[in-house]
Protein backbone atom coordinates (compact mmCIF):
# COMPACT_ATOMS: atom_id res chain seq x y z
CA UNK A 1 0.00 0.00 0.00
CA UNK A 2 1.49 3.60 -0.79
CA UNK A 3 2.31 6.04 1.77
CA UNK A 4 0.42 8.86 1.18
CA UNK A 5 2.52 12.36 2.36
CA UNK A 6 1.12 15.80 3.44
CA UNK A 7 3.95 17.42 3.08
CA UNK A 8 5.50 19.06 0.18
CA UNK A 9 8.73 18.09 -1.50
CA UNK A 10 11.31 19.85 -1.16
CA UNK A 11 11.69 20.74 -4.63
CA UNK A 12 8.47 23.44 -4.21
CA UNK A 13 9.84 24.07 -1.38
CA UNK A 14 10.10 28.19 -0.94
CA UNK A 15 13.44 28.49 0.35
CA UNK A 16 13.72 31.45 3.04
CA UNK A 17 16.24 34.46 2.36
CA UNK A 18 16.89 36.38 4.23
CA UNK A 19 15.89 40.35 4.03
CA UNK A 20 17.79 42.62 2.13
CA UNK A 21 19.76 45.79 4.10
CA UNK A 22 18.05 49.23 3.27
CA UNK A 23 19.87 50.75 0.68
CA UNK A 24 22.71 53.03 1.57
CA UNK A 25 22.59 56.70 0.57
CA UNK A 26 24.86 57.68 -2.23
CA UNK A 27 27.58 59.71 -0.77
CA UNK A 28 29.29 62.82 -2.95
CA UNK A 29 33.04 62.47 -4.57
CA UNK A 30 35.22 63.78 -2.56
CA UNK A 31 37.02 66.90 -4.63
CA UNK A 32 40.42 65.62 -6.58
CA UNK A 33 43.00 67.73 -6.99
CA UNK A 34 46.39 66.70 -8.73
CA UNK A 35 49.62 66.99 -6.91
CA UNK A 36 51.37 68.73 -9.60
CA UNK A 37 48.57 71.17 -9.09
CA UNK A 38 49.04 71.49 -5.56
CA UNK A 39 53.11 71.55 -5.65
CA UNK A 40 53.24 73.94 -9.02
CA UNK A 41 56.65 72.46 -9.71
CA UNK A 42 57.98 72.35 -5.74
CA UNK A 43 59.09 69.85 -4.07
CA UNK A 44 57.19 71.09 -1.00
CA UNK A 45 54.26 72.41 0.17
CA UNK A 46 53.08 73.85 4.09
CA UNK A 47 49.45 73.13 4.71
CA UNK A 48 48.19 75.18 7.85
CA UNK A 49 45.08 73.66 9.33
CA UNK A 50 43.36 74.64 12.55
CA UNK A 51 47.30 76.40 13.99
CA UNK A 52 49.41 74.02 13.16
CA UNK A 53 51.87 73.13 9.53
CA UNK A 54 51.77 70.07 7.87
CA UNK A 55 54.83 69.60 5.48
CA UNK A 56 53.69 67.58 2.27
CA UNK A 57 56.65 66.56 0.69
CA UNK A 58 57.61 65.07 -2.75
CA UNK A 59 60.54 61.93 -2.29
CA UNK A 60 63.17 61.45 -5.16
CA UNK A 61 61.04 58.46 -5.46
CA UNK A 62 57.48 60.30 -6.68
CA UNK A 63 56.60 59.94 -3.57
CA UNK A 64 54.45 61.84 -1.30
CA UNK A 65 54.55 62.30 2.70
CA UNK A 66 53.24 64.41 4.73
CA UNK A 67 54.52 65.94 8.18
CA UNK A 68 53.68 67.88 11.13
Amino acid sequence: MPVLSLRQPLSSRPIPRPALPPPVPARPTARRVSSHALLEGERELVIQHQGSEYHLRLTRNDKLILTK
